[in-house]
């Protein structure tokens, strides 16, 4: 698999070619895997705006990672699924911490009403998405709040969060999916620290990635090679977990619970009995602690 190169007309204030690849496997699962989708999202596509020849860029081979395809659509079904399960409990508050092209607050309109959505973001990128949305003809509703933060900057999210507006007395749901891959184990550590200052009630889900020899062969070789290209692009992936490890981390930070969401438990639950195998492998998994 290879990273994304600049797109003709866009300016260095623009998503990560991550970002984009992202938005791109999201439409390609719709566009490409037999149906019913596991996530249903071409909106990022739109947003993106690759041109008509995307499927043709090297990262879009639908067989070169399938895995790594499947991982960018569970977690985003995973962290969709548990904010519609929140909010039928009352809570009105969703952060998304290191958004990119995040299409949520667009697509899920029968939920938006109800939630303030947070969006956090390096402030460039962020800024090229409201454009997008405004020359695209969605707007930016009232209930999506722009929080502009680079996460891989240090400093703290928590902080600018409260500044945009958000409660720090209600309970609310925040998601970090596909970020820690790009930050320090330190960082890492102050995100989730960070994030017991949630009022009680809430629940923080983060993916993260295992060290490359506990990946399941097959999946393991591809993911040396995206490690590989990662490095090359500038882009190097940093923070790796074994499960207890960060399950400890979690408690010793002080959540009331952690659990660790495995790739089988996933693969059971969103890709059983499909008939082309399409499944994440156990090279990211997730991790869903409670305050």
């Amino acid at each position: 698999m290879t990273t994304e190169g600049t797109v003709p007309g866009r300016t260095a204030a623009e998503p990560s070619s991550t970002a984009v690849r992202t938005a791109l496997w999201r439409a390609l699962h719709v566009q490409h895997d037999p149906a019913p989708p596991v996530f249903e999202d071409e909106l990022g596509l739109r947003l993106a705006g690759p041109g008509s020849e995307w499927r043709r860029r090297p990262d879009m081979d639908p067989d070169d990672n399938p895995f790594a395809r499947a991982a960018v659509i569970t977690r985003a079904r995973f962290a969709e699924d548990l904010i519609t399960e929140q909010a039928g409990r009352g809570v009105d508050q969703y952060v998304v911490l290191g958004a990119g092209l995040d299409t949520f607050a667009q697509r899920r309109t029968d939920l938006t009403p109800a939630l303030r959505v947070f969006e956090v973001d390096a402030p460039g990128p962020q800024l090229w998405k409201r454009r997008r949305l405004e020359e695209l003809g969605f707007g930016v509703s009232d209930r999506l709040v722009f929080v502009p933060f680079d996460l891989a900057a240090g400093g703290s999210w928590w902080d600018a969060l409260v500044t945009a507006g958000f409660d720090p007395g209600r309970p609310a749901v925040v998601a970090s999916l596909g970020v820690s891959t790009y930050l320090g184990k330190d960082a890492i550590v102050a995100m989730l620290r960070q994030g017991t200052a949630l009022a009680p009630g809430s629940t923080l889900v983060t993916t993260f990635q295992l060290p490359l020899e506990m990946v399941e062969p097959g999946p393991r070789e591809l993911r040396a090679a995206v490690e590989k290209a990662a490095r090359a692009s500038g882009t190097p992936f940093t923070g790796f977990f074994a499960p207890e490890e960060i399950l400890a981390l979690a408690r010793d930070a002080g959540f009331r619970t952690a659990e660790h969401i495995t790739a089988p438990e996933l693969t059971a639950r969103y890709f059983a009995g499909r008939s082309d195998g399409l499944r994440p492998s156990n090279a990211e998994e997730l991790l869903v602690v409670t305050v």
